[in-house]
């Protein structure tokens, strides 16, 4: 067998996981969940994602009791790796300047985003790929 894909997924798919399971994030956790890819996190995109989930918008979306358990069960199927040094501006929203870092330092196949700061970038030193072709790259659609 194969070593899996290894991917960062950024905080927005993660997000959408978790308020919509049964989209292509949700999908893509499951897939992760059955160790058809490994997901590569650090402490700085586990701590955003907790604290995009708390905002008001999303407390109708996911129950906030649920919310700490939804990020510790990411922490535990995933490879933590450290969070990467301030990185040099390659995209449009320097916020996503970490993701393309994380990726490229902690040197996985794939940064999985929905972004389209990300999924625009020529030559962004890591290949980019949406929730739904990162799906089919992994033989789940």
């Amino acid at each position: 067998m194969s070593t899996p894909l290894r991917a960062v997924p950024d905080t927005n798919v993660l997000i959408a996981a978790a308020i919509k399971p049964t989209g292509p994030c949700g999908e893509l956790l499951i897939a992760a969940i059955a160790a058809r890819w490994q997901p590569v996190v650090s402490p700085l995109l586990l701590s955003e994602l907790e604290e995009v989930l708390r905002r008001p918008k999303f407390s109708a979306m996911i129950h906030q009791s649920t919310l700490q358990g939804f990020v510790a069960g990411i922490a535990a199927i995933s490879e933590i790796a450290v969070d990467p040094p301030p990185a040099a501006t390659r995209s449009r929203d320097e916020k996503d300047d970490y993701l393309l870092e994380l990726a490229i330092v902690a040197n996985v196949d794939v940064l999985i985003s929905g972004d389209r700061d990300l999924t625009d970038l020529e030559s962004p030193g890591v290949l980019v790929q949406t929730p739904r072709t990162f799906l089919e790259s992994i033989g789940e659609t």
